[in-house]
């Protein structure tokens, strides 16, 4: 109490009687919780920090709506909100009346929602004279027993680090909702697997990592991969430093600064500081990750466009023919106001000066603008295409987009080429983004209530009137529908078809569609021990291939739903793309992106691929496994890379597929990843299955490894028997890593320089590059190591392939 009295008096010349009385009632301060006490939301119950520095106690969140919180005492947001540093409870508040933070004689520390129900706790035990609950002076939340921390907030961040703070592998930030919403927002800080710190955005409909740049290398921006100790810190004098190799200083590097790392509701991490300002202490930004703001992914919403400017500062803006999908949150971006794929009426209009960064279904070299133009229109999924210009070679390029996110106009030379139908091509008028009919990013706080029902403890008569009154309701309902279904002739919906709502932002087909499309499922295009895919024709005319699950049964459905949950989030050009689903009765089906040139075992077997068609395919595929490997959301295994789940679009571009067998891990279970049952298939697989290894990354490594030396040699990957059955000894051939490991050696022992063109399949003999083929071979070698550890990671492949000339 003396502590918030000195506080008041700094800032007030004079106080009187009345004033103490007000602040007396105001806040009931404790200096410590001990066992069997509690901190009241309807008494203003408090903890403050011995310095004065910080307090804890119930932050309003909303209408009726708390949360346990820590916050600077004196020193507010530049909104007059106070500075939260922690919450306990952000993602599901408490009632404003008998919610309780008790410190139970067990050791529990428990928040409770209107004296019913455990909202929170600390699920800790002890039993020591000396446990108590206390803010210290550096803002951690302590819970000691024994002198030892049984349980502290440090641990367990939200949205903020404070000075020597560690972040861990096992820890993040995330962001806020907005200004006025604490819940968990779109972005978080967090270690990857790759153990490179990095933001990321999680919005409604995507995700993606921004920073660091994804367009770079994590070398190439001063970071260190597969650092075994993940921890960064910002220490008191302005200094963070992070395990792959992040370093800085605050622009006020220093003694005396208040300061503490954020990460903002607009996706930036920044480091504040306290600064005079006249007669009170502002927050000023002294550090932040993204310096050009509008390249923050998602930060408009799909559709739209971000600019920015000294005078209006950043701004969102619907593209032409588009408008807004919520006209409070940017975030769900904007939506065509047209009716799309026209064939014949539609053309483009040019946004210049303008990137959209992603989403790429198609790239091109050496193409005209008019040949761009072509091919996006006629293909209804693409939404426009980026043009460049390559000042190295001479020609223009073009990425043809099938979704406009992280939109942004800032120096590029670069066109954006945005398809339309032709009546909004001929109303458009090239403008500033920064008109003032745009809408700007910082809306009016809005702030939606929280209702909450509870039970009335002491109005039993009241209760017992309810639950018969529910009762009775309920039985009616069910009578009704049984009725309707009864006469209607309708079967009960399968349980499982409610028990797994998949949350995807592709399209969900009925079967009755499905069926239609594929003509009655009958013309079969590929096989596989769970599924069969069918050529279908959809109602607007895209042609589509549609998996058919076999035996749906209890097990099999969670398998699809995980599925559908992984390829929901992906988008990568060398990843099939998943247009819909089926979820109806006990029909699982999935529907893709229909591959004219079929799977890469069915051209190897024909023998029609050229060298620079397979070296590219070689390239393609080994993108799309490092994307799912450590660019997307989660961490994703294939576990059953072979040519048959690489397919090949009209121009033999690779696209991987079939995740019917991939592994979803949680990034901090690197190494605690397992199986119930071995997958793959025979020949691809790697030893670690067998041998009752961590199942890693590296097992697809493998695979890839063997694929590229089959595609080379065009031997069997598990080895085959002669014509007569078997080798004059009785065994059969081995496999073709072996087969190219024995050739080596002979050619070593034998003083030759190279036997390359004795194991190159002849269908491309004569016709390769002898250095690409040598880099070939000895990258696919290094991916089929027996042991993991000497396996490159897939992104170390990419690098391999696209620069050869590094030393390895």
């Amino acid at each position: 109490m003396a502590t918030t009295l000195h506080h008041f008096l700094h800032h007030h010349n004079r106080i009187t009687f009345f004033h103490i009385i007000f602040l007396c009632q105001l806040f009931i301060t404790t200096h410590a919780l001990t066992p069997g006490s509690s901190l009241s939301v309807e008494n203003n119950d408090i903890l403050v920090s011995p310095n004065g520095l910080f307090t804890a106690g119930f932050h309003p969140v909303g209408d009726n709506a708390y949360c346990f919180a820590v916050w600077f005492s004196n020193h507010p947001t530049a909104e007059g909100r106070p500075t939260i540093i922690w919450m306990a409870n952000r993602d599901d508040p408490v009632n404003g009346k008998n919610s309780k933070l008790s410190l139970w004689k067990d050791g529990n520390l428990v928040l409770t929602d209107a004296g019913q129900y455990i909202i929170w706790s600390t699920k800790t035990k002890s039993t020591s004279s000396s446990l108590k609950l206390q803010l210290h002076n550096t803002g951690n939340l302590v819970l000691n027993g024994q002198d030892q921390p049984l349980w502290q907030s440090f641990d367990y961040p939200t949205d903020t680090l404070l000075p020597n703070q560690q972040l861990t592998k096992n820890t993040q930030l995330v962001s806020s909702r907005s200004s006025t919403n604490y819940s968990s927002g779109f972005y978080k800080l967090y270690f990857d697997i790759d153990s490179i710190l990095r933001l990321h955005y999680e919005g409604p409909e995507t995700t993606t990592i921004f920073w660091p740049d994804p367009g770079m290398l994590p070398w190439e921006v001063g970071r260190y991969q597969y650092i075994y100790n993940r921890s960064a810190s910002l220490d008191s004098y302005g200094r963070f430093s992070s395990s792959d190799g992040l370093a800085f200083l605050s622009a006020d590097f220093g003694v005396g600064s208040q300061r503490m790392m954020k990460i903002d509701i607009d996706g930036n991490l920044r480091v504040y500081s306290l600064v005079e300002n006249g007669r009170s202490t502002i927050w000023e930004v002294k550090w932040q990750a993204v310096s050009h703001t509008c390249t923050i992914h998602g930060i408009c919403g799909q559709n739209s466009l971000c600019t920015y400017s000294k005078d209006s500062g950043r701004k969102c803006t619907c593209l032409h023919g588009y408008k807004m999908v919520n006209s409070h949150d940017w975030s769900y971006g904007c939506e065509p106001d047209f009716k799309t794929c026209i064939p014949g009426k539609e053309d483009f209009v040019e946004l210049r000066n303008v990137e959209f960064f992603g989403y790429d279904i198609r790239y091109h070299e050496n193409y005209t603008l008019d040949a761009c133009k072509k091919d996006c229109l006629q293909d209804c999924t693409c939404k426009g295409f980026q043009l460049g210009y390559d000042d190295e070679v001479g020609t223009y390029y073009c990425y043809i987009k099938t979704f406009l996110y992280n939109g942004y106009q800032m120096g590029f030379y670069n066109s954006m080429y945005l398809k339309l139908p032709k009546k909004f091509v001929s109303s458009f008028r090239p403008k500033p983004f920064s008109d003032s009919r745009s809408f700007s990013c910082a809306s009016s706080p809005i702030v939606t209530p929280i209702t909450r029902s509870y039970d009335k403890k002491h109005d039993s008569k009241l209760l017992r009137f309810m639950l018969v009154l529910g009762c009775v309701t309920g039985s009616l309902e069910i009578i009704v529908i049984l009725y309707f279904w009864y006469k209607n002739g309708k079967r009960l919906v399968h349980p499982y078809q409610i028990y797994f709502p998949a949350a995807t932002s592709f399209r969900k087909f009925t079967y009755a569609e499905l069926k239609k499309a594929s003509c009655n499922f009958r013309d079969e295009i590929g096989r596989g021990g769970a599924s069969v895919v069918y050529k279908g024709s959809l109602s607007d005319n895209r042609i589509a291939a549609i998996k058919k699950l076999k035996n749906t049964n209890h097990h099999d459905e969670a398998e699809f739903q995980a599925e559908i949950s992984i390829i929901g989030r992906l988008n990568h050009m060398n990843l099939i793309e998943t247009w819909g689903y089926c979820a109806e009765g006990k029909h699982r089906l999935i529907v893709y992106e229909y591959m004219e040139n079929g799977s890469l075992a069915e051209n190897l077997r024909l023998g029609k691929l050229d060298w620079d068609t397979r070296l590219s395919i070689a390239k393609g595929t080994a993108k799309g496994l490092a994307y799912l490997h450590e660019e997307c959301l989660e961490w994703v295994l294939h576990c059953d890379v072979k040519p048959h789940n690489i397919l090949l679009d009209g121009n033999f571009n690779p696209k991987v597929a079939d995740f019917g067998l991939s592994k979803l891990c949680d990034r901090s279970g690197i190494h605690k990843s397992s199986f119930s049952t071995i997958r793959g298939t025979r020949g691809y697989m790697a030893p670690e299955w067998v041998c009752n290894l961590p199942i890693t990354s590296k097992v697809d490594v493998y695979s890839y490894g063997v694929v590229i030396l089959e595609l080379i040699t065009g031997r069997s990957p598990a080895g085959k028997k002669q014509r007569s059955g078997e080798t004059e000894n009785g065994e059969t051939e081995p496999g073709v890593v072996k087969w190219v490991r024995d050739r080596i050696q002979e050619f070593d022992r034998s003083g030759s320089k190279s036997c390359i063109k004795e194991i190159v399949n002849g269908s491309i003999s004569g016709e390769f590059d002898q250095t690409s083929m040598d880099n070939l071979v000895r990258i696919a070698l290094q991916c089929a190591e027996e042991d993991m550890e000497a396996r490159p990671t897939m992104s170390q492949v990419v690098n391999m392939l696209l620069h050869p000339e590094d030393d390895i």
